[in-house]
């Protein structure tokens, strides 16, 4: 008798106001591309695997526009940061702190992220 090997699922959780939350599968998101995802408590979420496969989660809002569409954003990285490029006016945020890197009044929530 064989046994068929076991399949390992990985998942992505969040970091919120109380605990960890899951949030989607690692093989839901793409490298090099974003994923939008609804809190519990109705804000969206941009999620983004990097190619090295990092994960990052930041509030999906662009504050420039009010527009949800940051997790359509471009990814990129400016002296060693990673940011996504807003698809609608391209300001540039940093994937790990939420700071505008076009604008240093203007930050966004960032999300600690785990995979397990």
């Amino acid at each position: 008798m064989t046994l068929a090997p076991e399949r390992i699922t990985l998942r992505v959780e969040l970091r919120l106001d109380r605990g960890w939350h899951s949030i989607c599968e690692l093989s839901d998101l793409t490298p090099g591309r974003g994923a939008a995802a609804l809190l519990p408590n109705g804000e969206q979420v941009a999620l983004f695997l990097d190619r090295a496969g990092r994960t990052y989660a930041i509030a999906n809002r662009d504050p420039f526009t009010g527009a949800y569409v940051l997790s359509r954003g471009l990814l990129g990285s400016a002296a060693g940061r990673p940011f996504v490029a807003s698809p609608l006016l391209k300001q540039r945020f940093d994937l790990e702190t939420g700071r505008c890197l076009d604008d240093d009044e203007v930050t966004i929530r960032a999300y600690t992220t785990r995979t397990l």
